[in-house]
């Protein structure tokens, strides 16, 4: 009964390894296609940023004008914040990974050391029953033809504990080698993200001094103006026009009205910087959470070809918020949103009054009439 017993342990504890294995391989595969995902939307960027960095060159030679140069530069730095983003998250994927390697690599460690006791106990077992003759002696002593062939048995199944411990020695052994090496090529890979990221940083320092030395060769009135023009290409009221088709007969969120108020900034931790009517300017930190103000349906979501952020549409019954200025997105178009449901993330912007980057989404809302305008901070008032 013993001996069955710790042939079930065994059996047991085989299993549980190669399980163990067969998770790890699996967890590693949607790791890389995750990495995967992530080097595309990098490597893209970086090809937005090398045309960039051309139409800057190409403007440089054409003498225009400070206000094209101003807009060039802007635009170069919203590409490599976004670039650096990609590539710190890259970087926090990689240690993620890292961590997960180091605690499977002394697992596995564990249980080989584990086996590779058991192992030894049993050639010893055998060596002392093969040299006093044990299991002549079991056998001499059966009872009955019965008797003998179960002992007979247990002799067999011991001799076949014995093959599973090794198999199961060389198994573990195989996959720690595996996971060391992979463990190894990730701290090389995490070293060379490293890098890049604060070339990127370097870069993106210059980028800012060329911007503040662009922006001081304009007039007041010039500066002004271009201000405006970028305030106009973050409207969205184009683009609502044809979605209010698609909100007719809408009930996601079919509550929302006029009146609807007391409700939380659409970014987490966020402040106001200022309205606009219909619209709000909310800036957060690097990485907060855009959020749906209110239970909905996601009408729409498109990249703005202008800023290469993105921009989300949401009803709520025939009432439209949009979220623009999000550096990824976490839903699709159809989908249904929940009151304080994640959109996506928030995505840098250079201030030009400050040249510096900061971190903003614009939040708008719209009426199912479009003679009648909103005001967003009546959605935001407490009561």
């Amino acid at each position: 009964m013993k001996k069955l017993l710790r042939i079930s342990i065994v059996v047991l504890g085989v299993l549980f390894a190669a399980s163990s294995v067969s998770y790890a391989q699996s967890q590693s595969a949607e790791e890389k296609a995750r990495i995967a995902e992530q080097r595309r939307i990098i490597e893209q960027l970086e090809k937005e940023l090398a045309d960039d960095e051309k139409q800057l060159n190409s403007i440089k030679k054409d003498k225009s004008t400070a206000q094209q140069r101003v807009r060039s530069i802007t635009r170069q730095i919203n590409t490599r914040n976004q670039l650096l983003t990609r590539t710190e998250r890259e970087i926090g994927t990689i240690e993620r990974e890292i961590t997960h390697n180091d605690s499977l690599i002394t697992a596995t460690s564990e249980r080989l050391q584990s086996e590779k006791e058991h192992y030894a106990e049993m050639v010893r077992e055998a060596y002392r029953n093969y040299k006093q003759n044990n299991y002549i002696t079991y056998l001499l002593a059966s009872e009955s033809f019965t008797d003998a062939a179960r002992r007979i048995a247990n002799i067999r199944a011991v001799a076949a504990l014995r093959k599973e411990r090794m198999e199961s020695i060389d198994s573990l052994s195989r996959s720690l080698t595996e996971q060391q090496t992979s463990l190894a090529s990730r701290r090389e890979e995490l070293s060379g993200v490293q890098r890049r990221a604060e070339q990127q940083r370097t870069k993106l320092q210059s980028d800012v001094r060329s911007a503040q030395q662009a922006m001081n060769q304009l007039s007041k009135r010039e500066q002004a103006a271009l201000k405006q023009k970028i305030e106009s290409e973050e409207r969205l009221d184009a683009a609502i026009d044809e979605l209010r088709k698609l909100t007719k007969g809408n009930t996601e969120g079919a509550s929302f009205s006029r009146s609807t108020s007391n409700l939380n900034l659409p970014v987490v931790g966020g402040r106001v910087k200022e309205y606009k009517g219909n619209m709000a300017e909310i800036t957060g930190a690097k990485g907060a959470a855009v959020r749906s103000i209110y239970d909905g349906k996601v009408v729409e979501v498109r990249r703005n070809r202008i800023s290469g952020k993105y921009d989300v549409f949401v009803a709520h019954g025939e009432y439209i918020t949009s979220y623009a200025n999000l550096d990824s997105v976490s839903v699709e178009k159809n989908a249904k949103v929940a009151k304080n449901g994640t959109l996506g993330v928030i995505g840098a912007s250079m201030n030009l009054t400050t040249m510096k980057t900061e971190y903003k989404m614009v939040f708008g809302i719209y009426s199912p009439n479009p003679k009648e305008t909103m005001r967003a901070a009546d959605c935001f008032k407490k009561r």
